[in-house]
């Protein structure tokens, strides 16, 4: 493993000011050697994934990397993730912060390949294990520019833990300073759905806000032979499944997205007996951010309403998960730039609003920044069946990791 990123001098312009436009930004290509040493760095974290808040190796190994290349990074406060600051010499200005996340889920891997998960039930299967290795790999070339005097501001190295559990470790992460002085913030989230080699950009909301559901409904219970003396608690929580989803949609605007779907209903044991109780959880996802802060109480509203109507006592736990992320106009522009100055134009294609969630929302509640889709499925269709995220078979092809790392250094040195 080496320090070096970039190779021979015809990499680099004679000067700066040649980075200030797309059509004379430079071909930005990596070692080789450290393209295998990145790919090498990512399988190794994939072989151990950490889940949100136990990041502890995966920050140390970063750590580690990141001292060996001269820099100082910070652990943060909650003893996961860190950050760590690139800048030319002499430089106080305000900084682009680049965001990865470390965390991993609680599903099991199910690939065959040499670098799966060694730790039952847990599995990178979100892409975040690509996210770091782009993030550490865009590091390792900033520094390398500032050291030769190359580098034109400032940058933020943001890793964060915990973004796969509501409502996200960037709340932490932002409560422990990681946004004093930065100006704007980008980040790449990997998408199966776009070729290796490409990235998907779209101004304003890219996901959707999603917070969590939990009922509890409860009333005397009974023979079903007699219904009419009980709260027939079944019957409650059926009418609840369905009509508060209806209801919740007729009272906003359709255009916002605003929707409810179930993932559990639990309730009675037995054919003749009425339960005294009723749980249902989901979640409510939304497109528009103005609607998302309304949606506790129009479904606090929708839930009371239903459950009376049948006699039952209701209880609701809303769990605020995330808000949309809404892409600023000028980071997107400067995202598209970027891979087009690399890659060409034909690098770069819309992408569709998702209704996932992320917590990079919660850092562009503060600063202006963009998250552009990162091509990982490999061109030509080798992949035989299509893989999704949160998926155990979910991989990558791992060439996105080069273009990841370039497009972020370039987007550095466009800023």
């Amino acid at each position: 493993m080496i320090d070096a990123v970039l190779t021979g001098e015809r990499a680099y312009p004679r000067h700066v000011s040649d980075l200030l436009s797309p059509e004379s930004a430079p071909t930005l290509e990596l070692d080789d050697e450290l393209r295998a040493e990145l790919i090498a760095f990512r399988r190794d974290l994939h072989m151990h994934p950490e889940l949100g808040n136990q990041e502890v190796r995966t920050t140390a190994v970063l750590k580690k990397r990141l001292e060996r290349a001269g820099l100082a990074p910070r652990v943060l406060a909650s003893g996961t993730g860190l950050v760590c600051d690139v800048r030319p010499a002499g430089d106080t200005g305000p900084l682009l912060a680049l965001r990865a996340d470390l965390d991993a889920l609680p599903i099991p891997d199910t690939k065959t390949v040499p670098y799966a998960s060694t730790i039952p039930g847990r599995a990178h299967a979100c892409g975040h294990d690509v996210h770091t290795t782009v993030v550490l790999g865009a590091g390792l070339a900033l520094a390398r520019l500032a050291a030769e005097g190359r580098l034109r501001r400032g940058v933020r190295l943001l890793f964060q833990p915990a973004e796969e559990v509501l409502p996200g470790g960037a709340q932490d992460a932002i409560e422990s300073g990681v946004l004093d002085g930065v100006a704007r913030i980008l980040a790449l989230h990997c998408d199966p759905k776009v070729d290796a080699g490409r990235i998907g950009v779209r101004t304003g909301a890219i996901t959707a806000a999603c917070d969590r559901i939990e009922i509890r409904l409860a009333g005397p219970g009974g023979h079903t032979a007699r219904p009419h003396l009980t709260t027939d608690l079944v019957t409650a929580a059926a009418r609840v499944a369905l009509d508060v989803p209806a209801l919740v949609a007729r009272r906003v605007d359709t255009r916002a997205g605003m929707a409810i779907t179930w993932g559990r209903l639990e309730t009675g044991h037995a054919p003749n007996v009425i339960p005294q109780s009723a749980e249902l959880s989901g979640t409510m996802r939304c497109l528009d951010i103005e609607a998302w802060r309304t949606a506790p109480d129009i479904v606090h509203a929708a839930v009371d309403e239903v459950a009376t109507l049948y006699r039952a006592k209701s209880e609701l736990r809303y769990i605020r998960g995330v808000p949309p992320v809404v892409n600023d106009a000028s980071s997107t522009a400067l995202l598209t730039e970027a891979m087009t100055a690399r890659f060409g134009a034909g690098a770069v294609e819309p992408t569709q609003q998702s209704l996932g969630g992320e917590d990079f929302s919660w850092y562009l509640e503060h600063v202006p920044g963009a998250m552009a889709r990162l091509g990982v499925r490999p061109p030509g269709g080798e992949w035989a069946t299509p893989r999704d995220i949160h998926q155990g078979d979910f991989d990558v092809d791992e060439s996105a990791i080069g273009v990841g790392v370039e497009l972020l250094v370039t987007a550095a040195q466009l800023s």
